[in-house]
């Protein structure tokens, strides 16, 4: 970055936000979610391919979700897909659907996923800052006298300021609905 652009500096740190909201999502909280199962990559015509690529991705009731598979072969697949995706699930295969009941959380499950969200959180808040330390040099770098380069560092800060503000706002929000019982 040569010169100091303040939308551009807007656009990267609120990609780090949009990322967080989508590891977010994957986030098992008490409910059933589509977006549970699909950031989940399945073994498929020897490459892996998102769950959405290989079948129909549907929540019929609170806590199951449903796959219709599109191709008989790959059932398999998807199930050893989310038996070993780590969200504590267990998949029911009933011909070319895979249902998933959806477990009520346990309290130290909870306490987990609470960890993780704020490993999520503090991981977007690095790049926040990362995208800070790029602005704050390229004010330094930048023409023009003193008052206009500190103007510059205070609205980068301000800016840092409002987004860490956010995340920590979308982690309050995330601890609340994993602790949600």
């Amino acid at each position: 970055m040569s010169e100091f652009n303040l939308k551009e500096l807007r656009k990267r740190m609120e990609g780090a936000i949009v990322s967080l909201k989508t590891e977010f999502s994957g986030l098992r909280t008490g409910r059933a979610s589509a977006s549970l199962v699909e950031p989940i990559d399945v073994d498929a015509y020897g490459s892996k391919m998102p769950m959405v690529q290989v079948g129909t991705v549907s929540v019929p009731e609170p806590r199951m979700i449903t796959i219709n598979v599109w191709d008989k072969g790959l059932v398999g697949a998807v199930e050893k897909a989310i038996r070993e995706s780590g969200l504590g699930i267990n998949p029911v295969v009933d011909g070319q659907n895979v249902r998933v009941p959806v477990p009520p959380l346990t309290e130290e499950r909870r306490a987990e996923l609470a960890k993780v969200a704020a490993k999520y959180a503090e991981q977007a808040k690095i790049a926040i800052r990362n995208v800070r330390r790029e602005g704050m040099e390229a004010v330094r770098t930048t023409e023009g006298g003193e008052d206009e380069q500190k103007k510059h560092s205070e609205e980068v800060q301000k800016l840092t300021d409002e987004l860490v503000k956010k995340v920590d706002e979308a982690l309050a929000a995330k601890e609340t609905e994993i602790m949600q019982v």
